[in-house]
């Protein structure tokens, strides 16, 4: 059936939210959302551009503007010609609000939901792993984030919504589901009794046996109590694959950000992570050149990368986002925040290339994705089949060396 065209930047929360939006939408395919990013200034520059290239591309295609940077910045978008109406991200999941209007701008009060909307999408058309969204919003005030302000405030879906959604999913095929929210571990503080984020993954995996992989989404290390750490580091079903919210690796820049972790705190974590369970990859977020930032503080960040074996780096240049009180400290020049940026990249690409050396000769469990040659295993390395399976089909691959970043399976058996 034809349908709306969406195009999606930012978070794995995103990705879940698109896929619900092509549900809600209709069957226009003269529609085209574009569900947009807020978390740096590069992110809203990418969704403007894409918004001028879908308009010559496609010049009478009725374009929706949604997201994070539509609702923090929703004049920004309704300036623009190509736009024909702007929704926030509480208007996103409301089916009325994709039909044409004369209302070219509907952006209420974020910070005024209580509710974690029913929208857990049920079908990942182009996915072969499921991204449940578990939580939404975020109670922090992390100086350079603008993400609280598009969001609102945290709030949790009832762990019986879930674990139906998550149950669905399987029945529907799908062989590894990922948790996601924008504070996912703060997961149940605004709900009865005070469920924990633990408490939600051993529920899942007890109530929907059928389920074989169960992956986190981006974690903040200081909550990660000792039952959610037993379950990344005991539960075979959980994917060993740990992806922390570090920002820093200068306790003086931590503090400015207003972080809750100190450089020991993320060294310790780790340490004990892959003391329990060796074959866990770690991924990061890490900003560069953020403001007052020093050659020094920076080399703390460049050498926590090697301390904490960060292999799936996920690096953000710093852009100031007005209204943050980060863009009111002392600015590092723009070069310098770029190159910065490079050297950490650089290092986590040498790990990682380190780190997949380290797999070759091993058993990898690979979940077989679009096009059936390729997928990732377990730890999210990323492996190239030497014949096409079953997308979807989780296969035993034995590895035989790494080319261009991926792993080369040699066997492979189901």
């Amino acid at each position: 059936m034809p349908g709306p065209e969406v195009i999606t930047f930012g978070c794995r929360l995103n990705i879940a939210e698109s896929e619900a939006m092509k549900a809600l939408a209709g069957d226009d395919p003269n529609l085209v959302i574009i569900n947009s990013c807020a978390v740096t200034g590069e992110a809203v520059r990418q969704a403007r551009q894409a918004i001028r290239r879908t308009k010559r591309e496609r010049p009478d295609a009725r374009i929706v503007v949604t997201g994070c940077g539509a609702q923090t910045d929703p004049a920004l978008f309704a300036a623009m010609p190509e736009v024909d109406s702007v929704l926030g991200n509480r208007e996103k999941l409301e089916p009325a609000a994709f039909a044409p209007s004369g209302e070219k701008v509907r952006v209420s009060d974020i910070m005024a939901v209580r509710e974690t909307a029913p929208h857990m999408v049920s079908a990942f058309a182009d996915h072969t792993r499921a991204f449940v969204e578990v939580q939404n919003g975020c109670d922090h005030r992390c100086t350079f984030c603008i993400i609280p302000y598009g969001r609102g405030n945290s709030r949790s879906a009832p762990a019986g919504a879930v674990i139906d959604r998550v149950r669905a999913l399987v029945d529907e095929g799908y062989r590894e589901i990922v948790l996601t929210g924008v504070d996912v571990t703060s997961y149940g503080a605004d709900l009865p009794g005070s469920p924990s984020l633990g408490s939600l993954v051993e529920r899942i995996l007890a109530q929907v046996p059928a389920l074989p992989r169960l992956r986190l989404s981006s974690i903040d290390s200081v909550e990660i109590d000792e039952r959610l750490f037993a379950l990344l580091t005991d539960e075979p079903r959980v994917m060993p694959h740990v992806h922390l919210s570090l920002q820093s690796g200068d306790d003086m820049i931590l503090k400015r950000m207003k972080r809750r972790h100190t450089r020991a705190d993320a060294i310790r974590i780790v340490e004990r992570l892959l003391v329990a369970r060796p074959e866990i990859s770690i991924g990061a977020d890490i900003i560069a050149g953020f403001p007052t930032e020093t050659e020094e503080m920076f080399a703390n960040s460049l050498a926590l990368v090697e301390e904490c074996r960060i292999v799936h780096g996920h690096i953000f240049p710093y852009s100031p986002r007005t209204g943050t009180p980060a863009a009111r400290m002392p600015q590092v020049d723009r070069a310098t925040v770029k190159a910065r940026a490079a050297a950490l990249r650089r290092a986590c690409g040498d790990n990682r290339a380190r780190w997949l050396a380290s797999l070759v000769g091993s058993r990898q469990q690979v979940l077989v994705e679009s096009g059936g040659t390729s997928g990732h295993s377990a730890n999210f390395a990323p492996v190239r089949l030497p014949t096409p399976k079953k997308r979807g089909e989780i296969v035993a691959a034995t590895i035989a060396g790494v080319e261009n970043g991926a792993l080369i399976a040699q066997e492979i058996a189901t």
